[in-house]
């Protein structure tokens, strides 16, 4: 596929005008750096599990070895992945607005190795590691014994990524700054997400209701491509630096009119 040389100049002009854009990514573009959807983690040793019978409260309690371990595979994963062209678009398009937040369900941290600042992560990160008991973050533990998940060196609690299991609440301060970005903003990208996992899936109607204008980057639709303003039916590793390319040729055309 050629790559894409033009965007309707409305969307141009919006995004040119925004002091306020706002981001939310899924999956998707984490998948284009060789990171497995959630579902298609389910892959090899661990092919014969379903992802709620290891990303619940109810299976750290009875099995917090098998836990920790499937999360280890998916953090060697995330050490191996690099960010792609799609997050580096993200930190340039961050450069050109006057407020940027970018709101991700991702856990795997790759925005912020891209080099993404105001980075609102609403269901935690995978890489880092707290108490399942007394709920301190912890950054070294002894080896624990095969099979088993390490203990708390503060109450010698289990262990467990810092990350929401399905069940769990999203963290407060985390979903009212969504919220608060998906209100206040002019314009809010939609990438690589199903658009069908709550409550991230409604901030996109939020905007909407807000009067934003919404564009959706995903080459495949979902319940939310009927309802934005532009649909970009390609991955994000190419459409995105498209776009930031030509809202600097947008925004150097109209500074040179003034």
């Amino acid at each position: 596929m050629e790559p894409r040389t033009s965007f309707p100049p409305p969307l141009l002009t919006a995004l040119a005008q925004a002091q306020h854009v706002a981001v939310l990514t899924g999956a998707g573009i984490s998948a284009e750096s060789g990171i497995p959807t959630f579902r298609d983690a389910q892959t090899g040793l661990w092919a014969r599990y379903d992802p709620q019978e290891l990303a619940t409260p109810w299976a750290l309690r009875q099995n917090p070895g098998l836990v920790w371990s499937w999360y280890e595979w998916r953090r060697s994963l995330v050490r191996q992945a690099k960010p792609n062209p799609g997050h580096r678009a993200l930190v340039e398009l961050e450069s050109l607005v006057p407020r940027f937040t970018l709101i991700t369900q991702n856990v795997d941290g790759l925005h912020q190795a891209a080099g993404s600042h105001n980075v609102i992560e609403l269901h935690g990160n995978i890489m880092r590691t707290r108490c399942a008991d007394c709920g301190r973050p912890v950054t070294s533990w002894d080896p624990p014994p095969e099979g088993q998940a390490p203990a708390c060196p503060h109450c010698r609690g289990v262990l467990r990524p810092d990350v929401v299991f399905f069940g769990e609440p999203l963290p407060t301060d985390a979903l009212e700054r969504a919220l608060e970005a998906a209100t206040q903003c002019e314009v809010m990208l939609v990438v690589g997400t199903s658009a069908v996992v709550e409550p991230a899936a409604s901030l996109p109607r939020y905007a909407l209701q807000a009067g934003a204008t919404v564009v959706e980057v995903n080459p495949q639709e979902t319940p939310l491509s009927p309802l934005v303003h532009y649909r970009l039916a390609e991955p994000a590793g190419r459409v995105l630096p498209a776009l930031v390319r030509a809202l600097k040729e947008h925004l150097a055309q109209l500074r040179g009119g003034r």
